[in-house]
């Protein structure tokens, strides 16, 4: 059985045996780094700051019957301040013509952009690799967790929601877009840009390219990278666009990764958010049932676990008796989003 529920301390072992697996910002693989991250996020689950941009909300995901954290995902409160701006690529076109030759060309195009009073951001999913296409469904547990959070604590959140996808990467693991702009302006390598931009930002504004840059002068897989996402990251996309999420025709700067947004209110999960009384019944029809992501109302600790049943008369009835181990009691109140 798996739940989730704010990163802990104690989890500080787990979470860095999982940043192995990937070369991933949001959850580096550094033990002081990912506490300082875990005990900001524990500040921010117990009270939000007076500026949201300060919190981040961290949310594992734990196999009970292993007692080890093997997932996780983030909120970032605000992406975008005056002192750490949100920046982007808009992408956008330019039409050429010349009537002498009768000649015209669309010309892609780039523009530097940055914004300083940014949205709410999700990010930082990771799932231990050994623990996927499991059929309980743990990639999108993790993700959805957010939402039903957010839904549930809308004050702590702005009123729009970003989402930054990995675009494709070459067979040597290199950016295209990176080697056609970030390399020839900024000097570096990829990855220790991208760690330096969480912390400094300015050099972004300072190097980079201030001027409309044409796609028509990058090369073709530098162009076939922006606005594209990995294979690994098509089913975050396609789940993003199912949930009413959409493409911003803005880009990362230094990868060419496509930006998506949607209003909170109008994500698919948080407006199908509903409170029920949940009844253990064992004469649960199985081609009825659904699964949903359920989590305890008014209690003080923030806990979430998949539950399948079928929702009648204002309740929703599950056959699962092994949530009273996680303190889930029959005729419990819950809040519960479709999963």
């Amino acid at each position: 059985m798996f739940n989730l529920r704010p990163a802990r301390l104690s989890d500080i072992e787990d979470l860095f045996v999982l940043s192995q697996h990937y070369v991933f910002i949001s959850l580096p693989s550094d033990k002081e780094l990912i506490t300082k991250k875990v005990k900001s996020s524990i500040k921010a689950f117990k009270k939000a700051s007076k500026d949201i941009s300060e919190d981040t909300y961290i949310f594992v995901l734990e196999d009970l019957s292993k007692g080890k954290v093997i997932g996780c995902s983030m909120i970032h409160a605000q992406h975008g301040t005056d002192e750490e701006p949100h920046f982007f690529l808009s992408v956008s076109q330019e039409n050429k013509f010349s009537e002498s030759i009768n000649t015209g060309f669309i010309h892609g195009t780039l523009k530097l952009g940055y914004d300083t009073n940014g949205p709410t951001e999700i990010g930082g999913l990771i799932l231990d690799p050994n623990y996927r296409n499991n059929n309980h469904k743990l990639g999108k547990q993790l993700s959805y967790v957010r939402f039903l959070y957010m839904g549930l604590n809308q004050k702590r959140f702005k009123d729009t929601i970003h989402s930054e996808l990995m675009p494709p990467f070459d067979k040597d693991g290199r950016s295209p877009l990176w080697e056609a702009i970030g390399r020839r302006f900024l000097n570096m390598e990829y990855h220790d840009a991208d760690l330096l931009s969480r912390s400094n930002k300015e050099f972004i504004l300072s190097l980079y390219p201030s001027d409309t840059i044409y796609e028509t002068l990058l090369p073709l897989e530098a162009r076939n990278a922006i606005g594209k996402v990995g294979q690994d990251t098509l089913p975050v996309k396609r789940m993003l666009e199912n949930i009413g999420f959409k493409y911003t025709k803005e880009v990362d700067p230094f990868d060419g990764g496509p930006h998506y947004r949607s209003k909170l209110c109008d994500i698919k999960p948080v407006k199908e958010l509903q409170e029920f009384d949940l009844k253990f019944n064992q004469d649960v029809d199985k081609k009825d049932v659904k699964n949903y992501l359920v989590s305890l109302k008014d209690s003080d600790d923030f806990i979430a676990v998949k539950v399948s049943g079928v929702i009648k008369g204002g309740k929703l009835l599950t056959n699962m008796k092994e949530m009273e181990d996680l303190e889930i009691k029959n005729n419990a109140k819950i809040n519960a989003i479709p999963l």
